[in-house]
């Protein structure tokens, strides 16, 4: 799945490119997981104003309302002056004055939806109870400190939900545990000030990282000028159980949490 490295790569792939863009015309495949919101002849004749991001989702503002894309479990965005003929997979495409717009979902768990505000009930009801922005200024420890202390869950789980800090999915989650020094099985609510501070400057390194590798692809992700990520070649513990720990040389251990596989080094953790 797209995490918040691959969303903010795909968005700094395009955003430049399509501000300013006239929309020629609007396109949809087979359904997502959403209904768009309007018919798709509405979108035409609009002018793209930026594209924002908050937590997984790409924000297309428009002169009359806004568009909010998530690229579920194998989503990914293509834009370029000209592509190729729609396949099987193309769900949603945008023509506009400075180049096209695609989504390609394989599984089809994405989403394209239009609402005219970010007030609107669609929109709040998908992100209205996101949680911090783990690269902007109001990531800040206190208050990330003391959202941890009202969870009991393992702290690898409340970095997963996503109402405490979002976008940090399964291997950014695993590689900041690790350069924090903390076992994923341990209780979010029993970390000291001290240990949270080292958590939240792991997840603020490990994600700008990410960033500047282009994020991780694993299997078919690629950003919207077909580039693909580089952060995979250097993870610590994720994807490496039994290999030798590049800190201890220990081997990575792995166990499942929420039905998701989880990482880490039972010597650096703790």
């Amino acid at each position: 799945m797209p995490e918040l490295p691959e969303v903010e790569v795909t968005r700094l792939s395009f955003a430049g490119r399509i501000t300013g863009a006239k929309v020629v015309s609007a396109h949809l495949g087979k359904a997502l997981r959403w209904p768009l919101g309007c018919r798709v002849t509405q979108l035409t004749g609009r002018f793209v104003q930026g594209v924002r991001r908050r937590g997984k989702y790409l924000l297309i503002d428009l002169d009359g309302g806004l568009l909010l894309v998530h690229l579920g479990m194998s989503g990914s965005l293509q834009f370029a002056d000209h592509l190729p003929a729609a396949g099987s997979h193309d769900h949603f495409e945008m023509v506009t004055s400075r180049g096209s717009l695609r989504l390609k979902d394989p599984r089809r768990f994405g989403a394209v939806v239009y609402v005219d505000s970010e007030d609107a009930p669609m929109a709040c009801k998908l992100l209205g109870k996101l949680g911090m922005e783990p690269l902007s200024e109001s990531f800040e420890v206190g208050q990330f400190q003391a959202q941890l202390k009202r969870r009991k869950a393992a702290i690898k789980q409340v970095l997963l939900a996503g109402d405490v800090v979002v976008g940090v999915g399964n291997i950014y989650a695993s590689e900041a545990l690790f350069w924090a020094g903390i076992r994923p099985t341990l209780s979010a609510a029993r970390l000291t000030r001290a240990r949270a501070a080292k958590l939240h400057a792991a997840i603020r390194d490990v994600l700008t990282r990410a960033v500047a590798k282009g994020g991780s692809t694993l299997r078919n992700f690629s950003s919207a000028s077909g580039v693909n990520g580089h952060f995979q070649f250097e993870t610590m513990v994720y994807a490496r159980a039994g290999q030798p720990c590049r800190a201890c040389g220990a081997p990575i251990k792995t166990l499942r949490q929420g039905q998701r596989s989880t990482f880490y080094c039972p010597k650096c953790q703790t």
